[in-house]
């Protein structure tokens, strides 16, 4: 299987050759290691490629189809994870060097249900350090390209895990959205991303950002394969407090379901000022297209968006600050110099975290102080509040909320290198979700001028996941 067959592979279509024995699960992971043997000098997609684990799990799977076992849909497909999921015996570094050479000794709930599901790990992928960034450029092993246009960023912070699968490094990816972390880079790299409902997936294992944002959730290349993962990732975990008891849908069966008479609201907030004027094309063509198929397209409002962003950054580093202070190098991770151990943590944490890393650490902890956690913290928590309320009574009026997922067209790396404020801003579509723990999908709607990818984000109520793969994969059979 050459590179532009990899490149066009879906679960569906990969899962039949496998079946029939007209391809076996060692031959697809082999040449989609060659594949990214060729193209990570370039692309830099991958942290790590675990090679004799995919080989391994790849022949083990061919055996058991050999003697006729009963097998997972997603049994011999080759898949990656970003690297902030643990694997047990390979390197977990969260796209920080502070975590450098660390071996984790555990798997990640994540980890756990692939391996059950016989899927095969290809690697760790590139990501912006532990989730802070939106474009890929913040790793602590270098930035990820957009195989698209290589001037280009990716998205972020689940970079890699999108540049891979444009370039046919893997079938899916598992990433992990914070504010936006899965749906800019889908959105960027044109392929389909969920943000999972906070509690839908479990997040043992996972090196966290900000624990009452983080969620897991899959990348593909069309909404009936993050369909097809999701039904083998959600459910609750023991090990996981935050999981929900909501019922496991069969999400893929659930797609052809017409949309005729469904309400889809149009946030007037996120149509204002500072909307690329081709995104803002593209979602009202893709309005059109709903209309078409029988969907009433409206106008509603979301009107403490606004303070979104700021409430969202005030709460989120705030998390991290309290969540990196166990990283000294003492316990993991690389070491620090010096002849007192806060002499040690102090050189540690001064090679160890980027720029932004240390950016995110200091405004959190700021905003935590004696003094000014009322002032800031407290604030924002009371926004989160309205914010939800904003999207419960959204809710009343339509079935599923619909918005660009970007404001603006993928920049070219280090375009926005000198403005931290600007990188921040372009999560204005995303970040709200995450403080409202529903769930939100991104699609591609079409192409920009320059050819690269727009994207359209859907979101549904709490763990109504299967409304808006419904409405995702319907518009995208549309427009294919």
């Amino acid at each position: 299987m050459n590179q532009d067959e990899l490149k066009k592979l879906t679960i569906s279509t990969a899962s039949e050759l496998l079946a029939s024995k007209k391809l076996s699960s060692v031959e697809l992971t082999q040449a989609t290691l060659d594949v990214i043997e060729q193209q990570e000098p370039v692309i830099n997609a991958f942290i790590t490629v675990t090679k004799e684990i995919a080989l391994a799990r790849a022949k083990q799977v061919d055996e058991l189809r050999a003697k006729n076992e009963r097998l997972s849909i997603l049994a011999g497909i080759p898949y990656s994870l970003k690297d902030v999921y643990n694997v047990k015996g390979v390197q977990t570094t969260g796209g920080a060097k502070i975590l450098e050479g660390y071996i984790s000794p555990y798997d990640a709930t994540v980890e756990v249900l692939m391996k059950k599901s016989n899927a095969v790990l290809l690697g760790k992928t590139n990501c912006d350090s532990f989730g802070f960034g939106t474009t890929g450029e913040h790793s602590g092993f270098g930035p990820t390209k957009n195989p698209i246009n290589i001037e280009y960023v990716p998205g972020g912070s689940s970079s890699g895990s999108g540049a891979s699968l444009v370039y046919g490094g893997g079938v899916f990816s598992i990433g992990e959205d914070t504010g936006g972390s899965i749906r800019c880079p889908a959105s960027f790299c044109g392929l389909a991303g969920l943000k999972t409902t906070y509690g839908r997936v479990s997040r043992y294992g996972a090196a966290p950002y900000a624990s009452s944002y983080d969620t897991m959730g899959p990348m593909a290349r069309n909404v009936k394969d993050v369909a097809i993962v999701l039904e083998h990732l959600a459910g609750q975990d023991a090990r996981d407090a935050t999981t929900g008891t909501a019922e496991v849908l069969p999400y893929s069966t659930l797609l052809d379901k017409s949309i005729k008479g469904m309400k889809i609201g149009m946030p007037k907030e996120y149509f204002g000022e500072g909307l690329d004027p081709e995104v803002r094309a593209s979602m009202e063509h893709a309005a059109d297209v709903f209309r078409s198929l029988g969907a009433e397209v409206i106008e509603i409002s979301l009107p403490y968006t606004e303070y979104a962003v700021a409430a969202y950054y005030v709460i989120g580093t705030s998390e991290t600050s309290s969540n990196l202070a166990r990283l000294d190098g003492i316990r993991y991770g690389i070491e620090g110099e010096g002849d007192t151990w806060m002499q040690k943590i102090k050189d540690v944490r001064g090679k160890g975290f980027n720029d932004e890393a240390k950016r995110r650490i200091m405004v959190g902890t700021y905003a935590l102080s004696a003094g000014y956690a009322d002032q800031y913290y407290k604030k924002a928590q009371q926004v989160r509040q309205l914010l939800k309320k904003d999207f419960v009574r959204a809710f009343t009026e339509v079935d599923v909320i619909m918005t660009p997922t970007m404001p603006v067209l993928p920049p070219k790396i280090g375009e926005n290198e000198s403005d931290p404020l600007k990188l921040w801003l372009m999560d204005a579509f995303t970040v709200s979700v995450n403080p409202v723990g529903v769930p939100g999908l991104s699609v591609p709607t079409g192409f920009a001028k320059n050819g690269l990818p727009i994207g359209m984000q859907l979101i549904a109520p709490h763990f109504r996941e299967d409304i808006i793969l419904n409405v995702g994969y319907q518009f995208e059979q549309e427009v294919k």
